[in-house]
């Protein structure tokens, strides 16, 4: 795989990026009380015997049990222990965005709170990220312990999806286990549900050289998943979007005028003919019905007013959307 290194240092990737911290681990979480404890626990013994200097950035995504007690003790316990609290549930992308704002690291590193995902693989991810030169490693859990029907064919049969419209060659997109090169999270912007395709928001900002790693898939110890069946039909719209900005989003009159002018042309083109058969008709001396009369003369004045809505006004709310500037407006509680 070519490993191309376009990196792109903005003025606020040097504000926050600190040489002194190796590792920052990211964990969104949602009700997961029972399994802080253990996990950084798990997280610390790893980056001792590793030797790494580490911060680990909880985000509390409004949790209803006692989640951010437990943060508010691990803190007390170390000063590697950062929290960022949200006042009611917002996603896991909201989370993610605002643990990359707050990372340190030189490395990246996200990880699920549930246990499920193993902090003994963080030292490998590291080294592909430092010494191979990867912007960005993607987890695989290749052997995993969720339900046959409701999670593991639905999840092959999306990631077969998002190999074939992002072009990445990633079994597990949507791995919460990932690892990044610092000026990776930087200068992309998640938000909405897009955390699914972080790989492909880092290609689409110039990161291309995005690898790969089997990592270990556990059983979850504590609590009941999060998730629905309804992520995997938002995932399939999400990736509708982001490739349509990634191949529209700076050229959008190369597809709404295109099929605009096509839908009024043939529109036109319809009315054109009505009328002319009109007005054979009349020449010729022969009753013919009134235009008005013929539903294809309708049906093309639809075409005409929707091939011109379409042409005026569709690509204005994407533009719209991706510069709002309340998107990632994200209303913290408490920081620590």
């Amino acid at each position: 795989m070519p490993k191309i290194m376009n990196h792109k240092t903005t003025h606020s990737l040097m504000e926050n990026k600190s040489s002194n911290i190796d590792i920052t681990i990211i964990v969104p979480l949602y009700n997961e009380a029972e399994s802080l404890p253990k996990l950084y626990e798990w997280i610390e013994r790893v980056m001792i015997e590793n030797k790494y200097s580490f911060e680990v950035i909880f985000v509390n995504d409004g949790s209803t049990d006692k989640s951010w007690d437990v943060i508010e003790k691990l803190k007390l316990q170390s000063t590697n222990v950062r929290g960022i609290k949200f006042r009611h549930n917002y996603g896991k992308s909201p989370a993610l965005y605002c643990g990359f704002r707050a990372a340190k690291g030189d490395v990246v590193i996200t990880m699920d709170a549930d246990l499920q995902d193993s902090p003994d693989e963080i030292p490998e991810l590291f080294s592909m990220i430092i010494n191979d030169g990867y912007d960005l490693v993607s987890g695989w859990k290749k052997k995993r312990y969720d339900s046959k029907f409701s999670k593991n064919l639905p999840s092959k049969i999306y990631n077969a999806t998002a190999r074939k419209v992002t072009g990445l060659k990633l079994h597990d997109m949507n791995c919460g286990l990932k690892a990044y090169r610092n000026e990776v999270v930087k200068n992309i912007e998640v938000y909405g549900e897009m955390h699914r395709y972080i790989p492909y928001l880092a290609k689409n900002a110039g990161f291309t050289s995005i690898g790969e790693k089997v990592v270990e898939h556990r059983k979850r110890e504590f609590g009941d998943t999060k998730f629905g069946l309804d992520r995997f039909v938002n995932g399939y719209l999400d990736l509708m979007t982001l490739w349509f900005l990634a191949k529209f989003g700076k050229k959008p009159m190369h597809f709404f005028g295109l099929y605009g002018s096509l839908m009024f042309i043939l529109g036109f083109l319809a009315v054109l003919a009505v009328g002319i058969n009109k007005l054979v008709a009349i020449i010729e001396q022969v009753k013919a019905p009134l235009v008005t009369d013929s539903p294809y003369f309708y049906l093309a004045i639809l075409a005409m007013i929707l091939g011109t809505q379409l042409f005026l006004t569709g690509f204005l709310g994407e533009i719209v959307a991706r510069n709002s500037t309340e998107r990632n407006n994200y209303k913290i509680e408490t920081e620590i």
